[in-house]
């Protein structure tokens, strides 16, 4: 009784991890093919890549496409099995002009050279199954730049490729939500920025409060929440720069705590590389910088004033 053969089929699917355009670049290396014939085999349809197998030279095709990130599978092929196309243990001398998917000759994927379908090429004396599988673990380890050398050695190791799923290099920034990341200046510039915004709308609800007071409380109050909820926004983003959790600004709440706790967020610098929350932010503008510094101004005058207002109380005092 003859042993079963089998066949290699693909559907288009592909290995966990492994990127589309990846695999079709490592299977057109593997079988030195131009990619207009790679972009065939991704129709959608099964299609049998190689038939008439044992089931050893199966497997070892089954372990090459996969590792090249083809999800292929191994089935028992029938036809061979039952002598309807040629193998080795039963030639077809009419297998020329019946059409099978596994042809009479091969092309060694290395040298080139034309010969009968055998395991090994009679020019440079490769394996083909080893040769393939080499192939597709070192187009894997050029397509995965971070992989661990005690991976990169394996040749039996999982494809771990580095697909579209990679984060940029800098976030994205958004003034009004909790997701993302601001660093110290950009921390400072925003929060002036929503100083300078509110101070005519502040003005507007104490002119209001004399006409009305419950219009003008009213407003002040929506004013006042509006910009608490800003604060926090801001805060919780500048936290996430740090690499610290959103709610630690609670922290800011407790007396003596909270006015050191919110001095660190001026002085700790956030991480230059991505952490848990996401990229860092971009690069600052001059326009940060200068609504960052005018802080330094606006308390240099804080201090000026506290200091002159008392001399200048007292000399009008005594005239």
């Amino acid at each position: 009784m003859s042993q079963p053969r089998f066949k290699i089929v693909f559907s288009g699917e592909l290995m966990p991890d492994v990127g589309l355009e990846t695999t079709k670049d490592n299977l057109a290396r593997l079988f030195k093919s131009d990619m207009a014939k790679i972009e065939a085999l991704f129709s959608g349809s099964p299609i049998e890549i190689k038939r008439n197998l044992s089931e050893t030279e199966a497997d070892h095709y089954l372990s090459a496409l996969q590792r090249a990130g083809a999800k292929v599978r191994k089935e028992q092929d029938l036809a061979a099995s039952l002598s309807l196309v040629a193998t080795d243990d039963h030639p077809d001398e009419t297998q020329e002009s019946t059409t099978t998917a596994e042809p009479s000759t091969m092309t060694c994927p290395k040298c080139g050279h034309e010969q009968a379908t055998a395991v090994a090429c009679s020019a440079c004396g490769i394996v083909i199954e080893k040769y393939l599988a080499r192939q597709a673990q070192l187009a894997t380890s050029a397509a995965t730049p971070n992989t661990q050398p005690e991976q990169a050695a394996n040749p039996y190791s999982t494809p771990k490729t580095s697909v579209a799923e990679s984060l940029p290099e800098f976030g994205e920034l958004k003034p009004f939500g909790i997701q993302g990341r601001i660093g110290r200046l950009r921390y400072l510039a925003w929060s002036m920025v929503l100083v300078l915004a509110c101070l005519p709308l502040f003005g507007i609800a104490a002119g209001l409060m004399a006409v009305s007071e419950l219009l003008g409380g009213i407003l002040m109050a929506a004013l006042g929440i509006g910009v608490m909820v800003v604060g926090i926004m801001f805060g919780v983003q500048r936290l996430h720069d740090i690499g610290w959790s959103g709610w630690l600004l609670l922290l800011t709440l407790v007396p003596v705590v909270g006015g050191v706790f919110s001095l660190l967020l001026f002085i700790i610098p956030g991480s230059t590389d991505t952490n848990r929350y996401g990229p860092p932010p971009p690069p600052n503008s001059m326009a940060v910088k200068v609504l960052a510094w005018l802080w330094l101004g606006v308390i240099i005058a804080a201090i000026v004033a506290a200091i002159a207002l008392p001399a200048l109380l007292g000399l009008s005092g005594a005239h």
